[in-house]
């Protein structure tokens, strides 16, 4: 009954807050100091022009539009449409679809002040940043081009590389004041329609007031929100965009963001730099593996350290034992204490170096890392063996090619440390446990999140942790379920790697 009688509110609310007709809307919009509204006269022929100059292309204006009105074979507004050279002009009378051409860019043509019927004009100023080499997702090798904010800019770095017709867009808007213009993007004929499907009902089905970037949308649409692992990839990356349709999988794009969300996704997929499909198969593959044991020693060298010392010293090797003791020696705290301050104070430095501009930011990092840890090891407050840990797991945090991922990576470390205090070993143990049940209940868009390890697919681990050559992996990915399941013809691709290379003269 509450709800209800809430809705009813919220109903007659937005009912009170919008124009009914044409009058009341241009009575709001004649306050705002960048809203123009007047009449163009030319002998008996008059009409009425409304626009917002800091948001129309006024260049356009003076030169599309504006002349064409002087013509003396303009009596009516189906004469303006006909002269005017300017694409998708249309004439309606739907109040609501003249309110959001206006707020998008549009002039708006009457022949009277209070008629409904008007001529919709597009006259969008876009402005947007120059397409640049990508900040947060470097490469040595490949395209150096990233998304920007303008989101026809974004669709036509991906047309580039798509120049086919199944290349498909799909438009809807989002955010019940914002009204944001979202595109799904995916290969007709490749990509899953219960995907498709999927993403669209996500989608259709959001209730909100804004949406400005793809982070949010991807924690709106996700299957669990309350989860600490990413379920999606946010990539500023359109080449990355692009493989990842030709994949079968399916892209989002928000007008405003710089990035754009790829789905279905599983967890080995956050450790796969897009760098590893431009080197050769085998130094891809040491590369996967090294960044595998780099976030395994970052998650648990902390949690053994604490553990060890707390209730398995035994485990310390001899000759390693007297460092450890002396080291230890002079800390007033439990290992525990010792391990949380060191990782908070990498935390706090990490974020410190984010937040500050990029030079002062970087200072910060090095030499506050230097001095603090200098000063806390000569201050007896940790020990020496301890800072050199924490330090090199801060490092193989980094090496995580997904920024998200690595927070995830970053944060987990400290359930862990708090278990190996508790129970040693076994509390590791139990803590490692809970993840990885936590890991196999998670999915992506409806999709297992730890495939290929479970469901054990061996077609797909071809791409996963090893990358085979690109001849050894004729098949889509079984995760997608895409419509075309093949990329090529592995007989004819083996034979011609296999057939002997031989000069023209020869």
């Amino acid at each position: 009954m509450f709800w209800n009688k809430r809705k009813n509110q919220e109903m007659k609310q937005d009912e009170s807050a919008a124009p009914k007709t044409m009058t009341d809307l241009l009575l709001r919009l004649k306050d705002h100091p960048d809203f123009s509204h007047y009449r163009h006269s030319r002998g008996s022929f008059q009409c009425w022009i409304s626009f917002f100059n800091s948001l129309v292309n006024v260049e356009s204006v003076h030169r599309d539009v504006l002349p064409f009105l002087y013509d003396e074979h303009v009596h009516s507004l189906s004469d303006i449409q006909e002269r005017i050279p300017v694409e998708k002009v249309e004439q309606t009378t739907d109040l609501k679809t003249v309110q959001s051409k206006l707020m998008e860019g549009s002039i708006i043509i009457q022949e009277r002040e209070d008629s409904p019927k008007c001529l919709i004009v597009p006259t969008v100023l876009r402005e947007s940043r120059q397409v640049e080499p990508p900040e947060v997702e470097t490469s040595v090798f490949g395209p150096k081009e990233s998304f920007v904010e303008a989101l026809d800019t974004n669709i036509s770095l991906m047309r580039k590389h798509i120049p086919i017709p199944q290349f498909t867009i799909e438009q809807m808007r989002i955010g019940k004041i914002s009204n944001t213009r979202v595109c799904i993007a995916y290969i007709d004929g490749v990509a899953s329609k219960e995907n498709v499907n999927t993403v669209r009902q996500r989608l259709q089905d959001l209730e909100l007031d804004h949406l400005t970037d793809t982070s949010a949308l991807s924690q709106l649409v996700a299957d669990n929100s309350h989860s600490p692992f990413p379920q999606f990839i946010d990539t500023e990356r359109p080449d990355r965009t692009v493989n990842a349709l030709y994949e079968g999988k399916v892209a989002v794009l928000v007008d405003g963001s710089p990035n754009a969300l790829m789905l279905p996704t599983t967890i080995i997929e956050f450790f796969i730099a897009f760098d590893d499909y431009f080197i050769s198969w085998y130094i891809a593959t040491f590369t996967r593996l090294l960044r595998l044991f780099a976030v395994a020693f970052s998650v648990f060298s902390s949690p053994m350290y604490v553990a060890v010392l707390t209730y398995h010293y035994q485990l310390i090797p001899i000759d390693l034992l007297g460092s450890l003791i002396t080291s230890r020696s002079v800390v007033p705290f439990s290992p525990m204490a010792e391990a949380l301050v060191l990782e908070l104070m990498i935390e706090l430095l990490r974020e410190a170096g984010a937040r500050l501009p990029t030079k002062v930011g970087q200072t910060i990092g090095i030499v506050g890392g230097i001095v603090i840890g200098t000063a806390s090891v000569q201050a007896g407050l940790t020990s020496n063996v301890l800072l050199i840990l924490i330090g090199m797991s801060a490092l193989a945090a980094f090496t995580t090619p997904s920024y998200r991922m690595g927070t995830t990576i970053r944060f987990i470390r400290f359930p862990f440390i708090l278990a190996a205090q508790l129970w040693g070993m076994l509390g590791i143990a139990l803590c490692f446990a809970y993840f990885v049940s936590h890991l196999l209940k998670q999915t992506s868009l409806g999709r297992p999140y730890i495939e290929p390890i479970y469901p054990l697919r061996l077609t797909d681990l071809r791409d996963s942790f090893i990358r085979l050559p690109n001849t050894s992996q004729p098949e889509r990915p079984m995760l997608l379920r895409p419509e075309d399941a093949g990329r090529f013809n592995k007989k004819r691709a083996k034979q011609k790697v296999g057939k002997q290379k031989t000069d023209i003269d020869e």
